[in-house]
């Protein structure tokens, strides 16, 4: 035999039964053999009938039937080919994950490198293998532990074994330094410093006196049999599994929880006989599910718990089929039906209507009240999108439960209009909020409504006595006003209204316009107080091209704009002396001449003028024309200021309460008792203006 063909390792692997089950060339010339001649068969025979394995064949005499996971090596200074080649036959026993004897490594090298596995049989094992010397550095590193950890073995050889994986037991009770073999779950640190939990079998290695020499170590990534038992521990459902025999092989956390059993008390027990349910026997849902090959889900029964006690319970249940798809048992979830029994007692006993929704907006529960308001049944609702069950005014962007959902937040008494199943309009308050699952996750969400169809009609029989057009008052002052504004809407007179600032004033303008017979006509506001006396003539009057500088072309002014219709001059009062020749003239003539014109243009205008000024003392005090007061003054309108019309105040809150909440979306309900107390005891220095601005600020 050629001493070169030991120039490189040669070795056989064997199977759990020693049966040989792979070699390498080196192996194949230094047995003389062919590959027929040793594949498949048991490795005693292939080296005891070779009087060159003798020493070999004892060993492998000793280990075979052995399940000790241990390395066994020996030298036999005979064991040669040539005079100079002396070498040295292992033995490796190596372990699998669970510490169950997996197979072995036979092989042959230089005694040099006595401690050298090779990397063709340590890369194809499943299992992550290093192998330590001595002083506990890492000798070997296969391809599955390389790909565990990310680490490669020319980064690892030579260093120490814990400053590598960092595993949370190792140090002096390294277990592949140990005398007796052990398997254990520890985390190791990757190479990326995940943090990787493992299963980790450990082995010594001896040399011939016995002596612990180094180790191995077989390791498997177990992240997914941690996450299996974490998502089982801490899922709300329980959970059990039977075989097929109906046999107990698991029950988690909640199950415990739920049934009052302990884990260990039913394993291995009948589950008819733990649970004892209202459908075990011909009707059991687990049967049903395994005879059919196919989930069952969301049945409600009642099962027993440990006290006797009678628990309501939604179950699924599934089939157990393994790798063949044969049934080998089956699975079964449940969950507490106690709380959703008693919430549907409730919610059917309520006068509002309420209804739930999933996140694709699919109506999944209805009650009785809601059927009576809109007219829709529970079966012809539930399944039915949202929108097209109530056909809200705010469906699309505004919808109530998508901003909940979309907030987390509720959303509370919120004024809207929905289509009953007749096609009439439904005048609802309604609150949304989200449906949250037990682990936070938004689910759907829930309505409730109210029908306000009396509260809307009571509430515009009362409006409607206490307005003309936009104002809105039931004080005696005001009610006067109002009789008498229609007679002066429908006359051409001119109209003096006076009143403190923020009284409405031009509400009252355009009341009497648009019950004028000119309210087809333009109506048109000028704020004579916000505009210089340079600008207000040109801004009434107009101005042709020319007439200053930069007038390049000609301009309209206000009274043409309001030619036909009706133009409301507020603040009248703080017109110059200069203009108050000009309006007198179109007060008394109807005409009037544009800036830069010397032609007369007709004007054909009522005008409705307010101030807050007293202009009669104006007059007294030579700063207004008394002329001018008087053309003005033909029919004069006093508004009372509103700490003079207090039992206006409620009134004015719920109007203002209403306009917000449709201008802005906002769910404002109201005012409370207390803060309603405080705004009838102010004064309201700024009148309705003030309170508006109360109101939208609150």
């Amino acid at each position: 035999m050629n001493s070169e063909l030991f120039s490189e390792n040669a070795f056989v692997t064997v199977d759990r039964d020693w049966v040989i089950t792979s070699f390498n060339e080196c192996a194949l010339g230094v047995l003389g053999c062919e590959e027929v001649d040793i594949l498949g068969r048991h490795c005693t025979e292939v080296f005891c009938g070779d009087h060159r394995f003798v020493g070999v064949c004892e060993i492998l005499e000793a280990v075979v039937g052995k399940q000790s996971i241990s390395e066994i090596t020996a030298s036999f200074p005979d064991f040669y080919f040539t005079e100079r080649s002396l070498r040295q036959a292992r033995i490796v026993l190596l372990p699998g994950a669970d510490d169950a004897f997996v197979g072995a490594y036979v092989g042959f090298t230089d005694v040099v490198n006595a401690h050298h596995v090779s990397s063709f049989i340590l890369d194809s094992i499943a299992t992550g293998v290093l192998t330590l010397d001595g002083d506990r550095k890492i000798t070997s590193f296969n391809k599955m532990a390389e790909q565990i950890t990310g680490w490669r073995e020319r980064e690892v050889l030579g260093q120490m074994y814990e400053q590598v994986l960092h595993p949370r037991s190792c140090g002096e009770a390294c277990a592949a330094l140990q005398s007796e073999d052990k398997t254990h779950d520890v985390f190791i640190t990757t190479k990326d410093h995940h943090i990787l939990p493992v299963t980790m079998a450990g082995s010594p290695l001896r040399d011939v006196h016995g002596n612990v020499i180094g180790g191995v170590e077989t390791f498997a990534d177990i992240t997914s049999r941690i996450e299996h038992h974490m998502i089982l521990s801490s899922v709300a459902d329980g959970v059990f599994a039977v075989d097929r025999d109906w046999k107990i092989t698991s029950l988690n956390a909640a199950a415990e929880r739920m049934t009052g059993w302990k884990r260990a008390e039913v394993i291995g027990k009948s589950c008819k006989d733990v649970f004892r349910s209202s459908v075990c026997g011909d009707n059991c849902v687990l049967a049903q599910a395994i005879q059919a090959g196919k989930n069952i889900v969301d049945q409600d029964i009642f099962v027993t718990g440990k006290k006797g006690d009678a628990l309501p319970v939604c179950i699924s249940a599934s089939p157990l089929i393994d790798m063949h798809g044969d049934v080998v048992g089956g699975v079964e979830t449940f969950r507490d039906n106690s709380e959703r029994l008693k919430t549907d007692l409730i919610v059917e006993s309520v006068a509002d209507g309420v209804f739930t929704v999933d996140r694709n907006w699919q109506i999944t529960s209805f009650n009785r009240a809601a059927e009576l308001i809109t007219g829709w049944t529970r079966d012809e609702a539930v399944g039915q999108y949202c929108s097209d069950v109530f056909k809200s005014s705010i469906c699309g962007k505004n919808c109530a439960i998508a901003e909940s959902l979309y907030s987390g937040a509720p959303v509370a008494n919120r004024s809207i209009e929905v289509e009953g199943r007749d096609g009439k309009k439904i005048p609802i308050s309604i609150s949304a909020a989200p449906l949250v699952d037990h682990e936070g996750n938004v689910v759907g969400g829930v309505e409730t409504f109210r029908d306000l169809t009396v509260e809307a009609s009571l509430r515009k029989q009362l409006t409607r006595n206490y307005t003309f057009d936009q104002i809105i008052s039931k004080s005696a002052s005001m009610q006067r006003m109002f009789q008498i504004m229609p007679e002066i809407a429908r006359s051409n007179s001119n109209v003096l209204v006076l009143g403190d600032s923020g009284t409405g004033k031009e509400l009252v303008a355009r009341a009497l316009f648009n019950a004028s017979t000119r309210n087809k006509d333009p109506f048109v506001v000028v704020n004579c107080g916000a505009l210089p006396d340079t600008l207000l003539e040109s801004e009434l009057f107009g101005y042709k091209a020319g007439a200053f500088t930069d007038a390049r072309k000609d301009k309209q002014g206000r009274f043409a704009a309001a030619e036909g219709g009706t133009i409301f001059l507020d603040e009248i009062g703080d017109i110059p002396q200069s203009l108050q020749v000009k309006l007198l003239r179109v007060l008394q003539n109807k005409v009037y001449e544009p800036l830069g014109s010397n032609v007369s243009v007709k004007a054909d205008v009522r005008i409705i003028a307010a101030t807050n000024r007293n202009l009669a003392e104006s007059v007294a005090e030579g700063t207004f024309r008394e002329d001018l007061y008087y053309r003005l003054n033909v029919v004069k309108i006093n508004l009372p200021p509103l700490r003079e019309r207090m039992e206006d105040i409620p009134l004015l809150i719920d109007h203002f309460v209403e306009q917000f909440r449709a201008e802005k979306t906002k769910d404002i309900v109201g005012v409370s008792p207390g803060v309603l107390s405080v705004l009838m005891h102010y004064d309201y220095p700024g009148n309705i203006r003030e309170r508006e601005n109360i109101i939208e600020y609150d």
